[in-house]
């Protein structure tokens, strides 16, 4: 086992004990994306968790803007709704909000928030990019 790899490891057995559900987003690129969840104590169980729901950005960013550096923050405002700050490339964007309407979050509205993440993450980076 690498360096890397013991070292993902060990933050990650620390952040499991860890109560403040904090999750890292990348072991093999700590410095380009990191992710918090407050709250996580109010995700409902078949929303899979904050580890689940940093992991899951992390990928949706991933194919989306790989090389951009971002920190994500999600609020667990409720069941069915997270709210989220993003920082992109050192800069802030507008707080996002996503609401299931009709049930609890579950796997797939995670998925949907993801991506929409992702996208606003790699439009973010596409702007800062043109100088705007």
């Amino acid at each position: 086992m690498g360096w890397g790899r013991f070292a993902a490891l060990v933050l990650a057995v620390a952040l499991g004990v860890s109560a403040s559900s904090v999750c890292a987003m990348s072991a093999s690129a700590p410095e380009r994306a990191q992710c918090t969840v407050i709250g996580s104590d109010k995700l409902p169980a078949e929303s899979g968790g904050a580890e689940a729901l940093c992991a899951t950005i992390r990928n949706a960013v991933a194919k989306q803007a790989p090389n951009v550096r971002v920190s994500v923050e999600v609020r667990v405002l409720r069941p069915s709704m997270l709210a989220t700050m993003l920082i992109v490339e050192g800069k802030a964007l507008p707080e996002q909000k996503f609401a299931v309407m009709d049930r609890n979050l579950n796997t797939r509205s995670i998925e949907r928030f993801a991506q929409s993440i992702a996208t606003k993450v790699a439009e973010a980076a596409a702007l800062e990019s043109r100088g705007n």
